[in-house]
Formats: C-alpha cells, sequence, structure tokens
C-alpha cells in the first residue's frame, strides 16, 4: 500500500518539474525528433511499378536510369551453345552384357576345348576374369572427342570414355584401343595370365553388340555446364522502355524492375555525407516551420515541455507505424502492396493530437505529416496524399467531441464513410465505375481505420497518464458520480456536493464563452471541495439549521479549520491517485484570499485594532491561479457561495455582487498569473450573471389548496 500512495506522489513531482518551461528540455525534444524526421526521410524505400507474373501490365515503365540486369534469355542461350558441344554418349546394354557373361559361363562349363588351347589356365582364374570383363564393359562410355573434351574441362572423370565412330544408320564401331584396355584391365587387377586375358577378350569382342544413350550421363554433364556458365548482364539505357501497356509480365520484366530498383538504391548512396546533409536539412526545414507556426500561433504549448515531449512521442509513434506499414506491407510481400494501394496513416495521429492538446495543432500536424510522411514512402503518393489529407482533417472534425473511448471506433467508422467518395472519385476518373480494385481499396482502408482504432484506444490511458493530460474522455470518466469520492461527498457532505454541482454548471458556462475548457472546469469543481470530507460540519452548507459549532471556537480556530480544506483536500486527492491538474485547482481555488468573516470577528474581538491581528493567519496559503479555468473556478465559487445570502434575488442584485467581488479579488491581484484579458474577464461576468440568474430564479407562489 506504502508504494501505491507513494507513486502518484512521484509522478507529480516528475509532472511538476517537467512541465516548467525548460530550455535545455525543450532543445532536447528537438533533437530527438530532428534525429527521427532525418532518420525517416532518408533510409526509404524506392518505389518501382509493381509486375506481376503472366498479369498484364497496367502502364508503360521506362527505365528511370542506366542499369544492368541478369538476363536470363540471355543467359539460357549461352547453355544452350554450351551443351552443343556434348554429343550421345552410348553404353552397351545391360542385359546383353549380363547374358553375354552367362554364355560365357557355359562355354567354360560344357566345353573343354579351352583347356587344350590354355593348359595353364585354371576355370577360376577364367571364371574371376569373366566377372573383371563384364564390369569393364559395365562402366565403358562411347561418344565422340569433342564431349570427351567438355567432360575433361567440367573436371570430370573420363578414364572410362572412348572415343567413338557412327555410322550413318546409326551402328557405332568400337575402337581398338578400348579392347587392348580391356586385356590390360584384366591383366593387371586379377592377374589373370596373358593367354587367359586373350581368349575372353576374344570372345566378348567377336559378340554382336546393342547399344544405349547413357542419359544419366548427359545429364549431369549438363548439370555440371549450368553451374559453371556464367550470368549473362544485359544493360539497359535510362529512358528505354522496359514494358508496355497491356503486354504481358514476364519473368524477363521482373527481372528489370528489381535491377532498376536496386541501381537506384546505389545510385542514391545512403552513406554518402552530401546526401545525409540532404536529409537532414529537409528535416530541420519542416522542424523549423512546425516551431514558428507554434511559437506565433500556441505559445503555451511551444514553451511548455511536458505538452512537448508528449508532442514528440505522438509523432515518433507514428512515424514508426508509418515505416511498420512499409516494411510489412510494401517490402515483403509484393501481392498485397498490388491490392492495398492507400495506407491510411493519418487518422492515428490526429485522434492523438486532437484529443491529448488541441484541434488546431492536430490540423497542422496532420498537413505536415500527409506531405513528409507519404512522399518518403513507397506509395503512389499523389492518391495517398490525397486520402490521408482529407482523412485527418475529416478525423479531427469528428474527433473534437469525442467523449468516450469507445466512440473512437464510431469516429473511425465515420472517416471510413467519408473516404468512400473519395475511392469512387478515382475509379470514375479511370472511366470505369466498379472493378476488383474498389473492393480491395474498400477492404484494406476498413482494416487500417479499424488498426487506428484499437492502437487509439490501446495508447491514449498510457499517454494520459504518463504525462498527466486531461482529455474529455478522462473527464468523463471522473464525473461518474458512482467514484468513490464523489460518493462520499454526495453522503457526508451533501450540501457541500450540491454547491459544488452548482459552481461546476457556472463554471462550465463562463469557460466555454471564452472558448476555454469548459468540461474541465465542470468536472474539477465536483473535486474543488473534497477537502471538506474530514471535517463537513464546519461548513455552513451542511450545518442544515442546526447549530453552528463555530460557536465553541475562536476566530482563529475557526480559521484554520475552515482553511484546512485546501491541504487536507490535496492530500486526499494524492491518495486518490487523482489528476494534478484537480489537485492544481484544489491548491488554487481560493488562492491567497481572506477568510473575511473571521478575520472581521477578529478585529472585532481586539476592539477594532486591526495592527492588533495578524492578517497572515487568516490567509488561504496560495498559490494564486495559474490557469485561465482556474480563476473562473475561483470566481465561480466565491460568487456562488455569495450569492445564498442575498436577501432578493435578481439580475440587478447578481450583478453588483460579481462585479464587486470581482473586483476585490482583482485588487488583491489573484488573477494576475493566469492570463486572463480585461475582455475575456468581461465576458466571464457576464455570463456568470446570466447562468446565477437562471439558476437562483423565483417561482410562482401556488395557493394553498382547500
Amino acid at each position: 500500500m506504502s508504494e501505491e500512495k507513494e507513486s502518484p506522489n512521484d509522478l507529480s513531482r516528475w509532472r511538476e518539474y517537467f512541465g516548467e518551461r525548460k530550455f535545455g528540455i525543450r532543445l532536447l525534444i528537438a533533437i530527438v525528433l530532428l534525429t527521427t524526421f532525418t532518420l525517416f526521410i532518408h533510409f526509404r524505400e524506392v518505389r518501382i511499378e509493381f509486375l506481376q507474373l503472366n498479369a498484364q501490365a497496367k502502364n508503360y515503365v521506362v527505365a528511370e536510369v542506366d542499369f544492368e540486369f541478369p538476363d536470363q534469355d540471355g543467359t539460357v542461350v549461352l547453355l544452350q551453345q554450351a551443351l552443343k558441344d556434348v554429343g550421345p554418349i552410348y553404353m552397351f546394354v545391360p542385359q546383353e552384357v549380363k547374358q553375354t557373361r552367362y554364355n560365357f559361363e557355359d562355354l567354360l562349363i560344357q566345353k573343354d576345348e579351352w583347356r587344350g588351347k590354355l593348359p595353364t589356365v585354371t576355370f577360376e582364374e577364367m571364371y574371376l576374369g569373366a566377372d573383371d570383363i563384364q564390369h569393364f564393359l559395365s562402366r565403358a562410355r562411347f561418344t565422340d572427342i569433342r564431349t570427351i573434351k567438355k567432360v575433361e574441362s567440367l573436371n570430370l572423370p573420363t578414364n572410362t570414355y572412348y572415343v567413338a565412330k557412327q555410322s550413318t544408320s546409326g551402328e557405332v564401331f568400337l575402337p581398338d584401343r578400348f579392347w587392348t584396355d580391356a586385356k590390360n584391365s584384366l591383366m593387371l587387377k586379377k592377374k589373370i595370365s596373358p593367354g587367359a586375358a586373350e581368349f575372353i577378350v576374344a570372345y566378348f569382342r567377336n559378340t554382336s553388340w546393342e547399344f544405349v544413350n547413357d542419359a544419366l550421363a548427359q545429364k549431369k554433364i549438363k548439370t555440371a555446364i549450368e553451374t559453371i556458365i556464367p550470368q549473362k548482364y544485359s544493360r539497359v539505357r535510362a529512358g528505354t522502355q522496359i514494358i508496355g501497356k497491356g503486354e504481358t509480365v514476364t519473368e524477363s520484366h521482373i527481372s528489370k524492375i528489381q535491377a532498376m530498383k536496386k541501381a537506384i538504391s546505389e545510385n542514391r548512396n545512403l552513406l554518402s555525407p552530401l546526401t545525409i546533409l540532404g536529409s537532414l536539412l529537409y528535416a530541420g526545414i519542416v522542424l523549423c516551420i512546425s516551431a514558428l507556426y507554434f511559437k506565433f500561433y500556441h505559445r503555451n504549448f511551444f514553451y511548455s515541455a511536458q505538452k512537448l515531449a508528449l508532442f514528440a512521442t505522438i509523432i515518433v509513434l507514428t512515424l514508426v507505424l508509418a515505416k511498420s506499414v512499409e516494411y510489412f506491407l510494401i517490402v515483403n510481400t509484393n501481392i498485397i502492396v498490388e491490392s492495398i494501394r492507400y495506407p491510411i496513416i493519418i487518422p492515428f495521429v490526429a485522434i492523438l493530437l486532437c484529443v491529448l492538446l488541441d484541434a488546431e495543432i492536430a490540423l497542422f500536424s496532420s498537413a505536415v505529416l500527409s506531405i513528409v510522411i507519404i512522399l518518403s514512402l513507397a506509395v503512389d503518393h499523389n492518391k495517398v496524399m490525397v486520402v490521408n489529407f482529407f482523412a485527418g482533417i475529416i478525423t479531427i472534425l469528428i474527433a473534437r467531441t469525442l467523449r468516450k473511448r469507445k466512440e473512437v471506433f464510431a469516429v473511425c467508422g465515420k472517416v471510413w464513410l467519408s473516404l468512400l467518395p473519395l475511392f469512387f472519385v478515382f475509379i470514375f476518373g479511370q472511366n470505369s465505375f466498379w472493378d476488383l480494385g474498389i473492393t480491395t481499396d474498400l477492404i484494406s482502408s476498413f482494416f487500417f481505420l479499424l488498426l487506428t482504432a484499437i492502437l487509439v484506444v490501446g495508447l491514449l490511458p498510457m499517454l494520459e497518464s504518463f504525462f498527466g493530460v486531461m482529455t474529455d474522455i478522462t473527464l468523463m470518466e471522473y464525473m461518474d458520480p458512482n467514484n468513490e469520492l464523489l460518493r462520499r461527498l454526495s453522503i457526508e457532505a451533501p450540501g457541500t456536493y450540491q454547491h459544488s454541482l452548482v459552481v461546476g454548471s457556472i463554471a462550465e458556462a463562463a469557460a466555454l464563452s471564452i472558448n476555454a475548457n469548459g468540461l474541465f472546469c465542470r468536472v474539477a469543481c465536483l473535486y474543488h471541495d473534497i477537502g471538506k470530507l474530514f471535517n463537513p460540519h464546519y461548513f455552513t452548507e451542511n450545518q442544515m439549521g442546526g447549530f453552528n459549532i463555530h460557536q465553541l471556537l475562536t476566530p482563529v480556530e475557526s480559521t484554520q479549520v475552515i482553511i484546512a480544506h485546501v491541504t487536507e483536500g490535496e492530500a486526499l486527492a494524492r491518495k486518490h491517485g487523482l489528476p494534478q491538474n484537480f489537485i492544481e485547482i484544489i491548491r488554487e481555488h481560493h488562492g491567497t484570499t481572506l477568510v473575511y468573516y473571521f478575520y472581521c470577528k477578529q478585529v472585532e474581538q481586539m476592539g477594532g485594532d486591526v495592527d492588533a491581528v495578524d492578517e497572515k493567519q487568516f490567509r488561504y496559503p496560495g498559490p494564486k491561479p495559474k490557469t485561465k479555468e482556474s480563476a473562473i473556478i475561483m470566481i465561480a465559487d466565491t460568487i456562488e457561495a455569495a450569492s445564498r445570502s442575498l436577501d432578493e434575488v435578481n439580475e440587478e442584485t447578481i450583478e453588483e455582487l460579481v462585479e464587486r467581488l470581482v473586483a476585490d479579488k482583482a485588487e488583491e491581484g489573484q488573477f494576475d498569473e493566469c492570463q486572463l484579458t480585461f475582455e475575456e474577464l468581461q465576458l466571464v461576468k457576464r455570463t456568470i450573471v446570466k447562468t446565477l440568474s437562471v439558476t437562483r430564479h423565483l417561482r410562482v407562489k401556488y395557493p394553498d389548496k382547500k
């Protein structure tokens, strides 16, 4: 529990420090934004027309730069020329070789003539020789001299290859060297005698052989040739047409497009100092224009480090989102790129800035980001920029009245509906009423806006909490009468609760008259007197006409109890984790004013000697109001309480009361720090008079029913 109580205090102190006009912090924020924009602009993808294999090209594509591309057709031609060096490769029919060997065995067994011719040769020696020559014949290959040289150039073994001649009829003639090698192989491997080897070779040589093509050997040679054939590159000059409109897309077209994209990226030379400087200057120009706009038209925002940090966080998140969209939808999946033509990103930043900061800030930022982001993404710049720009404006117009988190989905839904006519404008411009593209545009835009709504709903609470921002959504949640503090206030201090409701209504009307935050005034007023929960019966509105406990206290003691509701309210607000803005209203709604009633009582007890009374004991600790909303709440709180003491309630008496009390506070300097102008103060007074006149109007007295 102790950690939960301490964390709001630590966060509040951080906000107070961070919210001050710290030049160093603002400079750091500017550096972060400059760096982020520079990186975003510098490392951008190159947009090239997407071509899908076997599809019809929708547009002409012309080479933007000189480039070389891997020419597959040219490589195929080189391969075909190399394969022409490979002629047919023949081998013995395996079944015939095996059958001839069996026939030779039968000869050895059934006829003994060989024993007379070879008296020193054993049957086992002849049998082993038959095995060896069968193996030799099975491995032998016959082709032309060009093929053998090609095999040698591929570093493949050629010891089993022999040059053979082929007649026009297809008959193959074996060279004499082949049978000589066969005889030597028998004598070398099995240590067979020359006579036995001569007998065996003669038998196999006199056999009529048939030959077949060795497809496996040819495939092996062709595969080896494919590995050594170099990739052929063809050069394309800038301005050369790559593909024509309506032409069928081939692999060659796709290869050219990819090579051109690579060449463009290399020409950019991202590591070049001049290229980096260009991106840096681009980002600097954008930030300088934005800074000047905010300085001249939104000074409070420009000098608030806290708001600038929130702004920078939202911008960085938007740039990260844009890059993520580009990476996942463009770099990796080209098929999706073709269907998703209009990535919608600007509504994300428009909603966050409109809700968390200001609609005008959101409008300016959306316009700038529509240009910077879209021009840096690999998309159709013109149409995507138009879609995002209109989506951002519509989002701001709708999101200005956002009051509940679930309404974010409704806002995105309305934005999607408003974009439908724009999509039809594009399709009508192509002289078409409906096609597959409009269908995918509707579906993809719907999912983009759905993703936007999900991200915004998830990020809003975190950004509000971390930066201490009060949005209308959060304010509406704090208006819930089931809130623990409001429920206690309505039960334990009902008079104070009713007073807070009326003050909130008056303050809201007055704030709206000068374009201040009326909803904040109304909600903050509900909590501005929660400190009275500690001693509710010490305050007149809760005494219900009973005994006044102040009769038992001295004026100083009564004053201490009255003033204590400010410090006790602040402690109670921090304990329950109320926003810092509410805490500031609790501290400032009395400023450094005098508890005039008990001050006069004390002067009276001192015999009218003013010098005998320490005025500081009867003043609130402050501080004075620092915002227009805080000053309005101070005025509304004072006038609402004082109006209950009027004997005659009409517009003249209320106006006299308002003029007098506001003049007293102005004379005391209570409005010196709130930037409330004289013109705005006049509007506030007139609105309060009108509102109080309606609130305190008299009703017709009805006669008693007889």
